[in-house]
């Protein structure tokens, strides 16, 4: 596991970038992404919402592939309450299983559940550790 500081969306088209989500599907079937990376990423993909929103519905909360070069990451079972350090971990296994099943050479994600949720990065950091390789770039905001 690599770390940098920059923004997250200057690697897009260029690696997997990754966002934080939750596991909360509203009444019009959309996982609500109201902070952080997520907002960002519902803003330059309104649809993306949507799209998040079916795959939990279909299967749960886990790590997908939801095109566009864009990888979500539970850190949150529901947009309300606090990340949680065990689905973290979780998220960093699946998003490593698909990394190689996928073939993907790099990814970049941002430090889950370290900002708008408040964890510190020293609780975190190990957690991703146990999952990761040099080909996840884990990135912060200057």
């Amino acid at each position: 596991m690599r770390e940098t500081t920059g923004d997250l969306w200057d690697y897009l088209g260029e690696a997997v970038v990754t966002v934080t989500t939750n596991g909360h599907v509203n009444r019009k079937g959309e996982c609500p992404m109201p902070r952080g990376c997520a907002r960002q990423a519902r803003e330059r993909f309104p649809d993306l919402p949507l799209r998040l929103g079916r795959r939990i519905g279909e299967t749960g909360n886990h790590v997908y592939d939801l095109g566009e070069g864009i990888v979500n990451f539970p850190v949150e079972h529901h947009w309300l309450e606090n990340p949680d350090l065990r689905l973290i971990e979780r998220s960093a296994r699946e998003l490593r299983e698909l990394a190689d099943a996928k073939g993907w050479r790099e990814i970049v994600v941002p430090r889950p559940g370290c900002g708008g949720g408040g964890l510190d990065w020293a609780q975190v950091r190990p957690l991703l550790e146990k999952h990761f390789d040099d080909r996840f770039l884990v990135i912060s905001a200057p």
